[in-house]
This record gives structure tokens, C-alpha cells and sequence, in this order.
């Protein structure tokens, strides 16, 4: 068994909407499941961060209406050692997935858009695996989403996006809502159960 914690990572631009959101929603399953406690750790990071910034206020106020608490959040730019680190790493988009990959090549088999993630985890889930229980286990989980690659491919590529609501209406931070948090939900059901 390994001493090292399961480490996620999730990432988006500015590490100020979406990458926090999903951070902060798996904190918040996490939470519920005593057994994990300092079995894994949970980080986000942009790929063009304003460091130090807060989250933008209507990707808080999503935050808060999840049950998640986004005070204590700031910003920081993804680095090779986060992403050597990372067991499992959530991306936005297709176009962060190049970046991390181009950033740090042998992070492509544990990384996957927050979307696609999510209906692997729907799978996996659906098969009734044995509730993780440690780092190991929780490292096993990700492996069988690996072993799904190619099998749940998408006739359109564009529905593993998350749409970037920065600068934009109140209506596109619901859409935004709506495309990340039932991954985030479905991937915390599988890792955190």
C-alpha cells in the first residue's frame, strides 16, 4: 500500500470558474466519506492564472448554492510538478487536455476532460465496484476509466467541453452549471462513495 495520497487535479484557464467549482465539489464529497480522510487530496490550477485571484463571484455563488464554500480560494498556474503529482486529473476542455499532455506527455493516461471522466465513472459505477477505501483503490478506479477510452467514444467531441462563462452573461454560468456539475456529481459517486 502506498503513503502517498490520491491526488486530483482539476484545471481550466484561469483557475477562477470551473477548475474551483469542481475542486470544491469534490472537497465537499469527500467530506462525507470519514474512511478517505488523508487518503486524498484535491487541487485545481489554470492554465493562464491570474495568481492569487478569487473565484469570479457567479461561479461562487453556483459554489454555495452546491453546498461548497469557495472563501478561501485563490488562483494559482498549473506547473509540471502539480501534474507529475496528480493520480487523476480533470480538465475542462479538449484544448487544456493537449496542453497538460504537451506540458507533461506521460499525464496522458490519467487525463481526462471533466465530462468524459464523468460518464466513465457512470459505467464503472453502474458495475457496483467495491467501495475504495484507500489511495491504492482509488488508483484502481482510475485505471478502469483508462481501460474505457475508445469504448465511450462521443459522436460529437464538443460535449466533453465545459463552456468558459468568464466575462459572459449570468445564463452562460448556468449552462456552465449545468455541463460541469453532473460529471463532478457522477465522478464523486464513483471515487467517493
Amino acid at each position: 500500500m502506498s503513503d502517498k495520497p490520491f491526488t486530483v487535479l482539476v484545471v481550466c484557464t484561469g483557475n477562477v470558474c470551473r477548475s474551483p467549482l469542481g475542486e470544491q465539489l469534490l472537497v465537499s464529497a469527500l467530506a462525507k466519506v470519514p474512511a478517505l480522510a488523508g487518503e486524498v487530496a484535491i487541487g485545481s490550477a489554470g492554465t493562464e492564472a491570474p495568481v492569487g485571484a478569487p473565484m469570479s463571484p457567479l461561479a461562487a455563488d453556483i459554489s454555495v448554492r452546491e453546498g461548497s464554500d469557495p472563501a478561501a480560494h485563490a488562483s494559482r498556474q498549473i506547473t509540471a510538478e502539480l501534474v507529475r503529482e496528480a493520480d487523476l486529473i480533470l480538465v475542462a476542455t479538449r484544448e487544456h487536455r493537449k496542453e497538460v499532455a504537451r506540458m507533461v506527455p506521460r499525464s496522458a493516461r490519467t487525463l481526462f476532460t471533466i465530462r468524459e471522466f464523468g460518464r466513465f465513472a457512470e459505467v464503472i459505477s453502474a458495475k457496483e465496484p467495491e467501495r475504495a477505501t484507500n489511495a491504492d483503490e482509488l488508483r484502481e478506479l482510475v485505471k478502469q476509466a483508462v481501460a474505457l477510452r475508445g469504448y465511450l467514444s462521443l459522436h460529437d467531441p464538443e460535449l466533453d467541453d465545459i463552456i468558459d462563462p468568464i466575462g459572459r452573461s449570468e445564463r452562460t454560468y448556468k449552462r456552465m452549471a449545468e455541463e460541469l456539475v453532473p460529471a463532478v456529481r457522477a465522478t464523486a459517486g464513483l471515487l467517493f462513495r
